[in-house]
This record gives structure tokens, C-alpha cells and sequence, in this order.
């Protein structure tokens, strides 16, 4: 599970087996989990992050979405 960014104690990450779905973002904080698309951004899921938390991820993927998008074309090579 490479991460791919840090930000306000929130993990991103990919997993390895990521690579036959459409782009996206693992996210993690304190046992909660989400998974967001990257083209376009959006939630996929949500496992007990509160409305807050989400809207500040989906921020912060924004801020970042150009280095979200490179790692994962490094990563499995398609967009």
C-alpha cells in the first residue's frame, strides 16, 4: 500500500490491486476509511468518516490533484 500523501493526519494511498479500476484514492485517519475517484474527483465509499472530515478530504485532494494523478500513472501506468 504505497502512500502517496500525508496531510492533516490523513493517509492516501493506493493498493496494489488498484490498477484494474478507474483511477482513485485511498484515504485514512483513526480507523476510518474512504475511497475517492480522481477523473472525476468523488466519493466511492465511506466507512465512518463524519460530513466534515469528508469535505476536508475532498479539499485536500483538489490542493493536490495534479500530484494524486501523476503517482498513480507512475504507479500503474494508465489514467
Amino acid at each position: 500500500m504505497p502512500t502517496v500523501l500525508r496531510k492533516n493526519g490523513f493517509r492516501f494511498h493506493f493498493y496494489f490491486a488498484d490498477e484494474f479500476e478507474p483511477p482513485h484514492i485511498h484515504v485514512e485517519k483513526g480507523g476510518n476509511g474512504c475511497k475517492f475517484w480522481l477523473q472525476p474527483v468523488g466519493l466511492s465509499r465511506n466507512e465512518g468518516f463524519k460530513q466534515h472530515e469528508l469535505n476536508k478530504i475532498y479539499r485536500i485532494i483538489e490542493e493536490n490533484h495534479g500530484h494524486l494523478v501523476n503517482e498513480w500513472r507512475a504507479r500503474f501506468g494508465h489514467l
